[in-house]
């Protein structure tokens, strides 16, 4: 995995709900990166990547909450971390940086668990878990129906 650290126009910068594990965005958050981006702090670069389907956009994998506060205070330019996931996966890997102060809340964990299983069954429990933070044990319960649709399909 490469990291690039550079400064891109915000409006090269999109949010996908394809790969964003959470279920929103929370304005209080937003408010307090707004206010510390204008008071001077340093706060960690947006992490994004190449948009697979534009080459002029990048996506977020880790920074939503920022990228919405830099858009906030009216910046034109936001510093970005370009990532190259070098086959992992992008929902997994925004899934991961969710674990920070904020964790994913059950629902989100169990969503996010069910589309990474969606795209990519050969995943397995304990990848997913580690991902979203949460026990093999919890993620064969969000996916045992997933599991056996796709077992089911492999048999017929």
């Amino acid at each position: 995995m490469a990291k690039t650290a550079c400064i891109v126009p915000a409006t090269q910068i999109i949010l996908n709900e394809e790969i964003y594990p959470r279920s929103d965005v929370y304005p209080k958050r937003i408010s307090v990166f707004a206010e510390n981006i204008r008071d001077g702090f340093k706060i960690d670069p947006i992490e994004v990547q190449i948009h697979p389907e534009y080459d002029d956009k990048y996506r977020i994998l880790d920074g939503a909450h920022r990228w919405h506060a830099y858009k906030e205070i009216g910046a034109t330019e936001i510093p970005v971390h370009i990532i190259t996931l070098d086959g992992l996966d992008p929902l997994l890997y925004a899934a991961k940086k969710a674990i920070g102060p904020l964790q994913l809340t059950e629902n989100e964990a169990r969503k996010t668990a069910r589309r990474a299983y969606e795209n990519n069954p050969s995943l397995t429990s304990f990848e997913i878990g580690q991902a979203i933070g949460r026990s093999r044990q919890a993620v064969d319960a969000y996916i045992a129906d997933l599991r056996a649709t796709f077992q089911m399909d492999l048999d017929l």
